[in-house]
């Protein structure tokens, strides 16, 4: 009799134990559905999952500026609910902004956890150039500087300079000229100058 209790309490045991295991596995884990938060709340969490992924490395410009459009769209919608409702949000505007923002939540996982990678080499001239506008705008999303319109906007154009550089390379045998290097420098300059007028205007993340 003793015996069979021991092994039945082995087993229950080991089964209560699997899902623990699972969850410390190396494998990513999908987003689980967070307790609802305040949508100001959660709006900045998504902003730091967003500069998180810019700075690592794991949401290109375009995935980065599409995700931050969303957000945008998102943040418009609850001002307009706001002002529709004397500056507040109704539980239905609450509800309806959390189902947005976790489909949102997902998106930025599925991003960050896809194939695509920052399409620059990080040793290359340009590729310095890249990460450090990258690292800019992470830091001005993560602070607030950056509202998701501005941040969006940015990405954008380093997306569009992205695209010339590696259409560059193409034709060139994996290089670029020096004349094509001065050209992408003086694109980076513009966005520089952006990206420090953009973080020092009025505008804040809300």
């Amino acid at each position: 009799m003793t015996s069979t209790k021991m092994v039945m309490l082995s087993a229950a045991l080991a089964a209560f134990m699997m899902p623990a295991v699972a969850q410390t596995s190396g494998t990513p884990q999908p987003p689980t559905q967070q307790p609802q938060m305040a949508p100001g709340a959660r709006a900045e969490n998504q902003q730091d999952r967003i500069s998180k992924g810019i700075a690592d490395g794991e949401l290109t410009p375009g995935e980065a500026a599409n995700l931050e459009s969303k957000e945008a769209k998102i943040n418009n919608e609850a001002a307009k609910m706001k002002a529709a409702n004397g500056g507040k949000l109704t539980s239905a505007d609450v509800q309806k902004l959390e189902n947005q923002q976790n489909t949102m939540s997902h998106q930025i996982y599925k991003d960050a956890h896809n194939a695509n990678t920052q399409p620059q080499d990080p040793k290359s001239e340009a590729g310095k150039r890249f990460e450090n506008q990258q690292d800019r705008i992470a830091q001005g999303i993560q602070s607030g500087q950056l509202t998701p319109a501005e941040a969006s906007k940015l990405e954008k154009q380093e997306g569009k300079i992205g695209k010339e550089v590696s259409t560059d390379r193409s034709q060139n045998g994996g290089t670029m000229t020096s004349a094509e290097r001065q050209k992408v420098n003086q694109q980076q300059n513009h966005v520089s100058n952006e990206i420090h007028q953009a973080k020092h205007n009025n505008r804040k993340m809300k």
